[in-house]
């Protein structure tokens, strides 16, 4: 019998079920492309900036990418901190 171990390893990882494109439209929402490109130095994000574009940069560069997913995790803490004190 085979065990699926991803099921398992995959519950503690918030990034699970977020698609690239649900990061980058949420960060846009949040920050706006310029103050985006400013908080991560990436061109994608500075010249003539849309999702597609981005999207299709942050697919091939993992670097980027890594850095886009921990803004937007940053930003997902900050949102569950405020929540919990709001309550």
């Amino acid at each position: 019998m085979i065990e699926n171990t991803t099921a398992g390893t995959q519950k503690n990882n918030p990034l699970h079920g977020v698609t690239l494109q649900q990061i980058v439209t949420d960060l846009e929402a949040e920050y706006g492309w310029e103050e985006l490109g400013r908080r991560i130095n990436i061109r994608c994000f500075q010249s003539d900036p849309s999702i597609k574009s981005s999207l299709k940069f942050l697919r091939k560069t993992p670097w980027a990418r890594e850095k886009v997913e921990q803004l937007w995790l940053l930003l997902q803490k900050g949102k569950t901190v405020w929540a919990s004190t709001k309550a």
